[in-house]
């Protein structure tokens, strides 16, 4: 892994932040929070070259599946889609309006995502039977879900463990984002999650614990995924911050669903580098 190849993502995840940015407040919506928590775990999967797919055909028949179970952070993920050329970087200006395919959620009528997600605790298991329906069929892609924690709170989340771990659907990859917060309140005041890697692994499966944020680290624990040889699903425990990149939103509740303005949008696009002007533009 290259100094240049790291620097060359660095950039692209605080690029999509600003496009994140960009589109809420043009929007008067969106879950900046979560987004921004994730960013650099779809930046890895898809700009860094993890994800086998193919822009030119969204349905190709042998790419990777990639399910954003937490759905609420498609602000992040459409402008991946977008640079990569699922569509047009001008169809992000529409994001939430009216007439655009582009939701608040992740949704199926955007080329590029595979599942329309958003009502939590479904993205594991729907996983689970794309992974075992390749086995069946002796397809070769892998499935990757990226889930949030609170949304492990789902007893529909350890019934697919379960039932990943039973099967050994080592061509699944579930991916946490780690930012121990939800809607309401940090994790750790109203239901625990602790040590999840212990829990996937009391299931079944292969956990590993990264920093969400480093770009070597996602990168070197996804190496080599299509080779793996474990007989066991793979789960990654990604320790990140709810909000990462706005010092005034990080790891706080009441961000959830807020979107800045007036002064604390100013100090938003300072701290992206962006011009203040650009919802005019």
């Amino acid at each position: 892994m290259t100094k240049t190849k790291i620097a060359y993502l660095k950039n692209k995840a605080l690029w999509v932040r600003q496009q994140t940015l960009k589109m809420a407040c043009g929007a008067g919506e969106g879950h900046i929070a979560s987004s921004f928590s994730c960013t650099e775990i779809m930046v890895c999967l898809y700009q860094g070259g993890v994800l086998n797919v193919d822009p030119k055909h969204p349905k190709w028949s042998e790419r990777d599946r990639f399910i954003l179970s937490k759905g609420q952070a498609a602000l992040a993920l459409y402008p991946i889609l977008a640079d990569m050329g699922f569509f047009s970087v001008n169809k992000l200006c529409t994001f939430a309006k009216n007439g655009s395919i582009l939701g608040a959620h992740a949704d199926d009528a955007v080329p590029g995502v595979d599942i329309h997600t958003g009502s939590l605790g479904h993205g594991l298991s729907i996983g689970c039977g794309l992974a075992f329906a390749a086995r069946m069929d002796r397809k070769r892609y892998l499935t990757f879900v990226l889930l949030g924690d609170g949304e492990c709170q789902e007893g529909s989340i350890w019934e697919s463990a379960m039932f990943a771990g039973h099967h050994k659907l080592t061509n699944l990859i579930a991916i946490v984002d780690n930012n121990r917060l939800s809607a309401s309140d940090h994790l750790d005041k109203y239901l625990s999650l602790k040590s999840l890697s212990k829990k996937f692994g009391s299931f079944g499966w292969k956990a590993v614990q990264v920093n969400g944020h480093s770009i070597p680290q996602i990168l070197n624990v996804l190496k080599g995924v299509h080779n793996r040889k474990a007989r066991k699903p793979l789960a990654i425990i990604a320790n990140t911050v709810k909000g990462k990149g706005i010092r005034m939103i990080e790891n706080r509740a009441d961000w959830h669903y807020r979107v800045p303005v007036g002064k604390e949008l100013e100090s938003a696009c300072k701290e992206l580098g962006l011009r203040l002007d650009f919802i005019n533009k």
